[in-house]
């Protein structure tokens, strides 16, 4: 199965491709979409139109997005709403079944731990995909929530179970 991971933002939109064969990992590709133009309109565009050359340059099967957080600033929460159901409604529109994922549970599903940092993240996406080289922290982050999605998307599902010492 071919999975497309996505990490929304307004200004960086990461992605990245993994294969999953049974407990098996590869990198496929990643990158990152810099929105560009004058007006949100614009830029929502943008990003719209390079997510859509991705899906059909590496034909994924399946797709999993980051679920939106509510942070401090709430205008730029909203802004990273509207870059995340841009991303949504492009993956839709090619067909694929998505995912939606915590960034909690991603991190903890790919680090161990539920507030890792973006070192972290690198470090294991790096270590889970062998070869792989991120081109950026946001495409580790969708890298990252493709691998918790070939962990958790599939026909069973998977509970985490927490170890404590």
């Amino acid at each position: 199965m071919r999975i497309l991971g996505i990490d929304p933002g307004l200004r960086t939109l990461g992605w990245g491709v993994i294969e999953s064969q049974g407990t098996r990992l590869s990198h496929v590709a990643n990158g990152l979409c810099q929105s560009d133009g004058d007006d949100l309109g614009e830029r929502l565009l943008s990003l719209h139109n390079q997510v859509s050359e991705v899906i059909a340059a590496y034909r994924p099967d399946q797709a999993a997005i980051e679920q939106t957080f509510v942070n401090k600033d709430g205008a730029g929460t909203l802004k990273l709403g509207q870059a995340r159901g841009v991303a949504l409604l492009t993956l839709a529109k090619a067909g694929l079944p998505v995912g939606e994922y915590a960034p909690n549970r991603v991190k903890k599903t790919v680090v161990g731990v539920g507030h890792a940092d973006k070192g972290q993240i690198l470090h294991m996406v790096k270590l889970q995909l062998p070869g792989c080289a991120p081109k950026g922290a946001d495409a580790a982050d969708a890298l990252a929530i493709a691998i918790c999605h070939a962990y958790y998307g599939g026909t069973q599902q998977r509970v985490l179970k927490e170890v404590r010492a």
